[in-house]
């Protein structure tokens, strides 16, 4: 979760970790907050991957409860699938730093309003989900039209603002083969040219996460 986490031991909030692929699914009372991160898996990838469907069905209950669910890049996927979206290739893969902008409905969000007009972000993804029905759409950016939605409590980002050298230097490491020179995708060396972007992100991100606590951090029931 990088510097999810980082926010979260700030506040004095307390984290765990479920690698569903290899562990039971956490109690829907033992939590508040869902964070769905990403992986190098598509969101419909059910067959070679049967624990998304449990995932996915997951979310699902997670959101018809009331708790805030956050999800990132492969994350916000299964959220908008789950939730009567559709996940696609986009147009172009995407991995570097690009900018994001916010739409005119982000100006109607409790928690997107507090936010720039424009974010630079980290983006590595190769696909693109559809706007859940009812959801508001947050964010796009010039080579992914959908970048972000808002659905109730639920919120899905396609980018990263939880990025940190570690968390960047990794999926360098690991997923290099996506880095094939096509528009939208910079090289490595370029990417770390990048990385005094990186307190400007998490300043972002920190302000995100903040504006989700005070808006949504309060029992829904009450």
């Amino acid at each position: 979760m990088a510097s999810i986490e980082s926010w979260a031991k700030s506040k004095g909030h307390s984290t765990g970790t479920t690698h569903i692929y290899r562990e039971e699914l956490p109690l829907l009372g033992s939590f508040d907050w869902l964070v769905v991160m990403g992986g190098p898996m598509g969101a419909d990838d059910d067959v070679k991957y049967p624990w998304l469907k449990d995932e996915k069905r997951f979310i699902r209950s997670a959101v018809a409860t009331g708790k805030i669910v956050l999800g990132v890049c492969l994350g916000a996927q299964l959220i908008a699938g789950a939730m009567g979206g559709t996940v696609t290739k986009n147009k172009f893969r995407e991995v570097g730093w690009f900018p994001v902008k916010l739409t005119p409905e982000a100006q109607n969000s409790p928690v997107f309003r507090r936010l720039p007009r424009e974010l630079m972000a980290f983006h590595w993804h190769g696909d693109t989900f559809s706007i859940p029905p009812g959801a508001r759409k947050l964010a796009s950016s010039e080579a992914c039209d959908n970048q972000g939605f808002e659905l109730g409590r639920a919120i899905g980002l396609q980018f990263h603002l939880e990025s940190t050298r570690e968390s960047i230097e990794k999926l360098i490491g690991n997923c290099s083969g996506d880095l094939d020179g096509s528009r939208y995708v910079q090289d490595a060396e370029h990417i770390r040219t990048g990385y005094g972007h990186l307190p400007e992100v998490n300043r972002a991100l920190y302000l995100l996460l903040d504006s989700i606590e005070s808006e949504y951090g309060k029992d829904p029931d009450k």
